[in-house]
C-alpha cells in the first residue's frame, strides 16, 4: 500500500502538464510576484512579534483559580519534609503532572546530610516550688504525621538552669543587658524571633555563655504554633561544601572540622508564643528596657528554672507516626539521604542553548500551603499554560526550564528585613539624598541545599548559557505585591505588572495597586540568602527575580500552614495565585521570546550610584571614593550604548544572518555583564559568595546591605588603628571598582 501511494504521488509530479495548465501556472506565479513586490507581507520578525503578543494574551487569558486551588489541595494533603517518603511522593506528583502535559522531564538526585528530632522535653520550675510540663507540639491526633517542633542540626543536650529573656538576641540587646548588670552565662536564653537568623541567635547566645536557647515567634493570633527551622551555618550540604553531593563523589566525614563548624555547640528548639508567655510571665529580676517594647515586664535571670532536653538524629525520618524516641536506629547515628530536583524542559527553536529558568522548592516543614507550595501550584499552572501554548503552535525562541527544588528548608534560616537600613535613615545617620533610592534588601545566613547542589554541579554551563533565573518561594502569604531583582530587570518587571490584573481590586493592574502603596514601586535587592535565587545570583552571577504576595504570615513553619489557612486567610479565592503565576510566566515569555533580551543596565548604574551616595555619607570622606564614582559613570555610559544599539536592531526588520548575529552578540553581552560582578576569590573568609554587589554581610547587624566586602571591612575594623581601618575599607572599595569595570567591559564586548 505504501509503495502504491508513493507511486501515485510520484506520478502527479512526473506527469507532463497540459498547455492550459502551464499557462495558468505561469499566470499565478506572475500575480504572486506582483503582490510580493508591491504589497510585501510582514517580515518573519514582524510576524514573530505578532505571534509573541498573541501567545502572551493566550497565556494570560488561560488562568483559572480553580486549577491553582486543585494543585495546592493535592500538594498539601500530607506533610512532606525533605528526605521522607511523603516528600518523595510529592516529587513524583510534580513530575507526573509535568510529564502528563507532554513536557520533557527529568530528575537529578543528590546525597545530603539532614537531621530529624528523636525526643525533646521542657518543663518550667517556678519560684514557689510548683512546675509545669510545657507542650512541645502544635498538632493533633488527626495530624500526628507532622514532624515535632525542632531546630534542624541542633546538637543534643540537657540543662536545668535559670531562664533569662534577651529580646531578639542581637549584640545591642546583650549590650543593654550588660548595662543592667544581667549575665546570661549558665542560663537558658529565651529570645523572640526578629531580624537575626536562628543560627546567629544561637551563636550569639553561645558566645555569651548560655547553655541552651528557646526561640518563639509572636504568632499574631496563632500563639500555639511552633516555628520550625534550621540553625546550620554555611552554604549547601555540609558534607560537600562547594561541590555537588553526588553518588560516588567526594564527601567529608561528619567529624571533619569543616563540617563541625557549621553546627552550633549548644542545643536550641522552638517554643510557641503561648508557652513563652508562661515562662516570661514568671520571671523576676530586672525590668525590661523600654526600647524592647515587648510587653515583657521582668527579664530574669530566674527565679524560674527550665528543665530542657533535646535529642536529635541525623537519620532519615522513617515513620513520624511512631511515638517519639521509638525510631529503630540508635540516637546519634549519622546518615545521608537522597534528595530530588525535578525539571521540565521546553526546548527553544532558535537559541536552544540559552536558558530561562523558573524555580520553586517543594519540600516543607509541615503541610506547606504557603511555604512553599503556593509557589509549586503556580509553577504547575505555568507548565499547564505553556503546554496549551504549544498546542497553539508556540515554541520559545530560547529554552525554558521549570525547576522544582528539594531540601531548601534545611539550609534556609529565614529573612532579615531592611529594618537596619531604615533605622539608619530614621536616626539621620544616612542623608535623605543617600537613602532616596535604597531598595528593600533581605539579608540572611546560609542558603538552600537542592538548588545549591545543582548550581555547583552545572556552574560552567550556567555561566555561559543562563539568561535569567526567576524564583517564587512563598507565592502567596497575604495582601501586597513584593518583588526582588537584580536591577537590569527592573523595567521588565514594571512593564509586566502593567499587564496583569490586580487580584485585590475589581479593576486595575498589579502595577497600579503596587504604586498606590505607601512605599510605592519598590524593588528589593537579592543580597540575602533566604531562597533559591541565592546560588544563582551570589555564586553564578545569573540575573534573577524573586516574586511573592504578602509578608510575615503568622503560621510560618508551623502545623497551621495548611490548605485550610490559605482558603480562610491567605487567598480564599486564589486570585493572588493567579496574579503571581501570571507575572512569573509572562516574565519568562519575554525573556525566552524577545529577540533582544529586555535588560536595562542603566537601572543598574543608577542603583550603584545611590549606593555610592550612601557610602559617601557613611564614611564621611575617610575613604577615597572617586574610583568608585568613575567606574559607575563608565557603566552608565556602556549601558546607554547598549540600549542605543538595541533600539537600532529592533528597528531593522530584516532577518538576514548579519542582523541575527548582531542580536545574538548583543544578547550575549547583556547576559554576561552580570557575571562581571563576580570575583574569583569571593568574599574574604566566605569564598563561596562571589558577587561583590549583592551578598550577605558577615555581620548581620551591619549598616550596609550592599557591597558585602565593604560591609565586612567596616564591621571588622574594631581594634584597628585609623590607618589600618582606612586601608582595609579602601581595598574592598577597589575590589568593587574592579567588579564594576569587568561588568562594563562585558557589556561592551571589547578587549582592553
Amino acid at each position: 500500500m505504501a509503495e502504491a501511494a508513493f507511486s501515485k504521488t510520484s506520478a502527479i509530479f512526473m506527469s507532463k502538464p497540459s498547455p492550459p495548465c502551464t499557462f495558468l501556472f505561469v499566470l499565478i506565479l506572475c500575480i504572486l510576484g506582483f503582490y510580493t513586490l508591491h504589497y510585501p507581507h510582514p517580515t518573519p520578525s514582524a510576524s514573530s512579534s505578532l505571534d509573541s503578543l498573541r501567545f502572551r494574551q493566550i497565556f494570560l487569558s488561560s488562568a483559572t483559580n480553580h486549577t491553582l486551588s486543585s494543585y495546592l489541595r493535592a500538594l498539601t494533603l500530607h506533610p512532606h519534609l525533605a528526605g521522607t517518603k511523603a516528600s518523595n511522593n510529592t516529587a513524583h506528583y510534580v513530575r507526573n503532572n509535568l510529564k502528563d502535559l507532554g513536557l520533557e522531564t527529568r530528575t537529578t538526585q543528590y546525597r545530603a546530610l539532614l537531621s530529624y528530632p528523636v525526643h525533646s522535653s521542657l518543663s518550667a520550675h517556678f519560684g514557689n516550688g510548683t512546675f509545669v510540663d510545657l507542650p512541645l507540639k502544635d498538632f493533633t491526633q488527626e495530624t500526628r504525621d507532622v514532624v515535632p517542633p525542632y531546630h534542624a542540626y541542633s546538637p543534643s543536650g540537657s540543662a536545668q538552669s535559670k531562664a533569662v529573656f534577651v529580646n531578639h538576641g542581637t549584640d545591642q540587646d546583650y549590650r543593654e543587658l550588660g548595662v543592667l548588670g544581667v549575665n546570661v552565662s549558665g542560663c537558658v536564653v529565651i529570645a523572640r524571633r526578629g531580624d537575626l537568623p536562628r543560627g546567629i541567635v544561637v551563636q550569639k547566645a553561645e558566645a555569651h555563655g548560655a547553655v541552651a536557647v528557646l526561640l518563639y515567634a509572636e504568632g499574631k493570633g496563632f500563639k500555639k504554633g511552633f516555628e520550625r527551622g534550621t540553625v546550620m551555618r554555611g552554604v549547601g550540604d555540609p558534607l560537600s561544601p562547594g561541590w555537588a553531593g553526588v553518588d560516588g563523589g567526594e564527601s567529608l566525614d561528619l567529624e571533619d572540622d569543616e563540617v563541625l563548624k557549621r553546627f552550633p555547640k549548644i542545643p536550641s528548639m522552638p517554643v510557641s508564643a503561648e508557652a513563652a508567655d508562661v515562662i516570661l510571665g514568671s520571671l523576676g529580676g530586672m525590668a525590661a528596657p523600654p526600647e524592647w517594647r515587648t510587653g515583657v515586664r521582668l527579664i530574669g535571670p530566674g527565679p524560674t528554672e527550665l528543665n530542657f532536653t533535646y535529642q536529635p538524629s541525623l537519620l532519615p525520618l522513617r515513620n513520624i507516626r511512631k511515638r517519639l524516641g521509638s525510631l529503630s536506629s540508635p540516637e546519634g547515628e549519622k546518615r545521608v539521604v537522597t534528595i530530588q530536583n525535578v525539571f521540565a524542559v521546553v526546548r527553544g527553536s532558535e537559541e536552544p542553548d540559552r536558558y530561562v529558568l523558573l524555580g520553586n522548592h517543594r519540600d516543607a516543614w509541615t503541610y506547606g500551603a504557603v511555604d512553599p507550595n503556593s509557589g509549586t501550584a503556580a509553577l504547575l499552572d505555568i507548565a499547564r499554560r505553556y503546554a496549551l501554548l504549544r498546542r497553539f503552535g508556540w515554541q520559545p525562541r530560547r529554552t525554558i526550564i521549570l525547576c522544582s527544588w528539594d531540601a531548601e528548608e534545611f539550609g534556609m534560616v529565614g529573612n532579615v528585613p531592611f529594618a537596619l537600613v531604615m533605622d539608619l535613615y530614621t536616626r539621620g545617620q544616612v542623608g535623605e539624598g543617600g537613602m532616596k533610592g535604597i531598595h528593600l534588601v533581605v539579608v540572611t545566613c546560609d542558603t538552600t541545599i537542592g538548588s545549591t547542589e545543582w548550581v555547583e554541579q552545572n556552574l560552567m554551563n550556567l555561566g555561559s548559557k543562563a539568561v535569567a533565573y526567576l524564583n517564587v518561594d512563598c507565592a502567596v502569604q497575604g495582601p501586597g505585591f513584593f518583588v526582588g531583582a537584580t536591577p537590569q530587570l527592573d523595567n521588565l518587571i514594571i512593564e509586566v505588572t502593567k499587564k496583569v490584573k490586580d487580584p485585590d481590586s475589581e479593576r486595575g493592574t498589579v502595577y497600579q495597586g503596587w504604586a498606590s502603596t505607601n512605599m510605592g514601586i519598590n524593588i528589593q535587592r537579592l543580597g540575602g540568602v533566604d531562597s533559591d535565587f541565592a546560588p544563582f545570583v551570589q555564586h553564578a552571577g545569573v540575573p534573577s527575580v524573586d516574586i511573592y504576595y504578602g509578608r510575615d504570615f503568622p503560621v510560618y513553619h508551623t502545623a497551621f500552614d495548611s490548605y485550610s489557612w490559605m482558603t480562610n486567610y491567605g487567598d480564599p479565592l486564589f486570585q493572588r495565585h493567579v496574579a503571581v503565576s501570571g507575572i512569573w510566566g509572562l516574565l519568562a515569555l519575554h525573556l525566552a521570546d524577545d529577540s533582544i533580551l529586555p535588560f536595562n543596565y542603566t537601572s543598574y548604574a543608577d542603583q550603584l550610584q545611590e549606593y555610592e551616595d550612601v557610602l559617601s555619607n557613611l564614611l564621611d570622606g575617610s575613604v577615597y571614593l572617586h574610583p568608585l564614582t568613575a567606574s559607575i559613570q563608565e557603566l552608565a555610559s556602556a549601558a546607554k550604548e547598549a540600549e542605543d544599539e538595541a533600539n537600532i536592531l529592533r528597528q531593522q526588520e530584516g532577518t538576514g544572518d548579519s542582523v541575527m548575529l548582531k542580536k545574538r552578540a548583543l544578547n550575549d553581552r547583556l547576559m554576561l555583564a552580570e557575571r562581571g560582578f563576580l570575583d574569583a576569590e569571593g568574599l574574604q573568609g566566605r569564598q563561596w559568595f562571589k558577587h561583590l554587589i549583592y551578598g550577605p554581610p558577615s555581620d548581620y547587624e551591619s549598616k550596609l546591605v550592599f557591597f558585602p566586602g565593604v560591609a565586612d571591612a567596616i564591621s571588622g575594623c574594631a581594634g584597628m588603628s585609623g590607618r589600618e581601618r582606612q586601608e582595609a575599607i579602601q581595598h574592598e572599595i577597589w575590589r568593587a571598582v574592579r567588579a564594576i569595570q569587568r561588568a562594563t567591559r562585558a557589556l561592551r564586548g571589547e578587549l582592553t
